[in-house]
């Protein structure tokens, strides 16, 4: 008998049960009212806070990819799936609480999670208590391999550096300037980008900048002084339309190759005049793809008044992962676990494969460039970066 999801409204848990020692397990299936399987899922986002928007772009992801996963029906056969919507506003402390009190109701899935920080501190929770955890958009490359239960829909940092490698003619030799802030996320991408392109002989130098910087001329001028071959920029925040002037203004974005992240949709008029000479590494853009779950997933949207983003694949691919850890597992925790490792499938992006050893999900990437559309600066397609050359290598590698 197919079983219609119950979908409980997307607020704020606001009561938390304990776990002590004597926690319940989630391993083994858990019976509905009338003895067949139950199901329960608890989607824990930014619903509000700072990350709201890529929460909501998950949200509508998921949506859609549930619907294509289940060929518009909503249901999976034998089983009855109560998915439960949580906010978890982008803080970790809140998070582990919503997380303790989803699993000590009984929830054999999590899935979810814009910023790292929730992700990671969830994720110790789906290890502890044997529950499995389908991470969303959160990039952090910890949370690969992080243990047996967690799982992620979306990319990770490593993956965007390695696709940063593709805009030279070799990375061996070459001088690259990792241009960013000085703080945790602009450090972070220092140490990504020594890892993964200084591993392949490339000459890394960070020139950071404190935060509450507002002239960045002379950081513009030393950048044109080291004549790098390639400045990769890891930026956020209030100041990134000063920044890009800075660079245009000074012959940077002329006179060298500079490559970024191409964001979410508000991003796109974000980087001034300038624009066109940039190089964009990019996880997913609206169009970037024209497959059938990318139709299908843009038909779904369409149809509900929203637009694809950045994030939005992301949910899509953890409705499909969720579809294919129940079917096969039927709420058992280990069964789904067995059920993903190793699974390829066809997704908005193409072929994707959770690599079986650590969970990572392999996926294409993408070149992009800002083109002007009487006066909008719109994506477009430069060239589909190979998922197995972009693929993180493995923690033992």
């Amino acid at each position: 008998m197919r079983r219609t999801p119950k979908l409980v409204g997307a607020g704020v848990v606001a009561a938390a049960l304990a776990l002590t020692a004597c926690a319940p397990t989630t391993t083994a299936p858990q019976a509905s009212e009338d003895g067949g399987v139950a199901v329960n899922v608890g989607m824990l986002t930014s619903i509000t806070g700072p990350l709201a928007a890529y929460g909501e772009a998950y949200q509508q992801g998921f949506e859609a990819g549930l619907d294509y996963a289940t060929e518009g029906t909503g249901e999976i056969d034998g089983v009855e799936l109560t998915i439960e919507w949580v906010d978890d506003q982008g803080n970790p402390d809140t998070a582990v609480t919503q997380a303790k009190d989803l699993i000590g109701r009984g929830f054999q899935v999590i899935g979810g999670s814009a910023a790292s920080g929730v992700a990671l501190a969830v994720a110790e929770q789906a290890a502890q208590n044997n529950t499995l955890f389908l991470s969303g958009p959160a990039a952090a490359d910890a949370i690969t391999g992080i243990n047996d239960q967690t799982f992620r829909s979306g990319r990770q940092t490593l993956q965007d550096v390695a696709t940063a490698s593709t805009f030279l003619d070799s990375v061996d030799g070459s001088s690259i300037v990792v241009f960013a802030q000085d703080n945790a996320f602009g450090q972070g991408n220092v140490a990504s980008v020594e890892a993964v392109l200084g591993g392949e002989g490339a000459t890394v130098t960070p020139i950071l900048v404190a935060e509450d910087a507002t002239e960045f001329t002379p950081f513009a001028q030393q950048i044109q002084a080291a004549s790098p071959d390639l400045v990769f920029v890891a930026w956020a925040g209030a100041t990134t339309g000063a920044m890009w002037e800075a660079l245009a203004q000074q012959g940077v974005l002329e006179g060298t190759t500079v490559v970024t992240g191409l964001a979410d949709r508000a991003s796109y008029q974000a980087y001034g005049p300038g624009s066109g000479d940039i190089q964009f590494l990019n996880h997913y853009f609206p169009g970037a793809t024209d497959t059938e779950a990318a139709q299908a997933m843009d038909a779904h949207l369409e149809e509900a008044g929203h637009e694809a983003d950045l994030f939005t694949v992301d949910g899509f691919v953890g409705a499909q992962m969720l579809v294919q850890a129940v079917t096969e597992g039927k709420g058992d925790v280990d069964a789904m676990i067995a059920a993903l490792e190793g699974w390829t499938f066809e997704s908005v992006k193409g072929e994707l494969t959770i690599r079986a050893e650590d969970h990572a999900l392999i996926q294409p990437l993408f070149q992009v460039r800002l083109v002007d559309e009487g006066g909008t600066w719109v994506p477009e397609l430069v060239e589909v970066v190979d998922a197995e050359a972009v693929a993180p290598p493995l923690a033992d590698q």
